[in-house]
């Protein structure tokens, strides 16, 4: 089903290219396993049972990870509200809603699939800002879900996933299995695995990374056009970003592993060659985008004017 967010071809395209591209590493990346351990079966059988849980359970693990909970209209009826009224604009099934008991503020979408989908937002994020400011983050995060950009991002992340438990376990098994019993083959084996791993590894880091990037953009301007507000959106951005910031960096650890999922990230988008590894635009990307959207619509661009 159609939702009333605009169509991004350009975000539809980054996407396949995205997917087609890790599809080919992970054939690549299974198929060296198998040449390496010499059994297909435990290489296919443990690559299908992450993957499925990965996928199935996506909403679940984040929710768990992040300490959310599922909450009643009774409980936060004026974020239901907003759900409601956004879900109603937009044409689109109505995702469950969870809130994070956590200071830093923050939301995030999750879910397989529309019908399926999680949207949570913390309780910092509930506390700082005001209903056009919600009402933006809450557009931006449902647009995710329309335009099946989580659902893609989630099975994206797998491959770098798989990837990196392969490398975990060939040292720990390296590490702790007693090198004095093992001939030159054996760890020559080990060596070629972790190297396999950790290539691919980096590629789909960097692959994932890139998409990551242009789809907060992407959900940006959905998000704007929706509310006809992108102000208010600027606004939500700013103040969002200025209080992580000023986060102690002990609280910012356990979030830092779900960047990718976030409104903005737990730490900052970085300058230069660091961008290359951001899980998002920088803020003055965001807001620059915003500002133009808001010249578009004859709507004043200063955050202010939001209301």
């Amino acid at each position: 089903m159609r939702s009333r967010f605009r169509s991004d071809r350009r975000l539809t395209a980054r996407m396949g290219i995205t997917l087609f591209l890790l599809g080919l590493l992970y054939v690549g990346f299974v198929a060296a396993l198998i040449v390496l351990l010499k059994s297909w079966v435990l290489v296919v059988v443990l690559a299908a049972v992450l993957l499925g849980a990965q996928y199935w359970f996506s909403d679940r693990i984040a929710l768990f990870a992040m300490h959310g909970r599922v909450v009643e209209r009774e409980e936060y009826p004026e974020l239901h509200a907003v759900v409601d009224r956004l879900c109603a604009m937009a044409d689109m099934p109505r995702p469950v809603v969870a809130v994070s008991d956590m200071d830093m503020p923050n939301a995030f979408a999750t879910g397989r699939n529309a019908d399926n989908a999680v949207v949570c937002v913390t309780t910092g994020l509930l506390r700082r800002l005001e209903p056009a400011e919600l009402e933006g983050v809450l557009a931006h995060e449902l647009s995710h879900v329309a335009h099946k950009d989580v659902a893609v991002i989630t099975v994206a992340s797998f491959l770098g996933v798989i990837a990196g438990l392969v490398v975990r376990f060939a040292f720990y098994s390296q590490l702790f299995g007693g090198r004095g019993r093992k001939d030159q083959n054996t760890v020559a084996v080990f060596a070629a695995v972790i190297g396999v791993s950790a290539a691919v590894y980096a590629l789909s880091y960097l692959l994932i990374r890139a998409l990551s990037r242009y789809r907060e953009l992407a959900a940006d301007r959905a998000a704007a056009l929706l509310t006809g507000r992108p102000s208010a959106l600027a606004a939500a951005l700013t103040k969002v970003s200025g209080d992580i910031a000023r986060i102690p960096s002990k609280d910012l650890r356990t979030a830092q592993a779900f960047n990718a999922f976030y409104f903005t990230p737990a730490t900052g988008s970085g300058s230069g060659f660091e961008r290359i590894f951001s899980t998002h635009p920088t803020l003055e990307q965001r807001l620059e985008q915003l500002g133009r959207i808001s010249a578009e619509l004859g709507e004043a661009a200063a955050p202010g004017k939001a209301d």
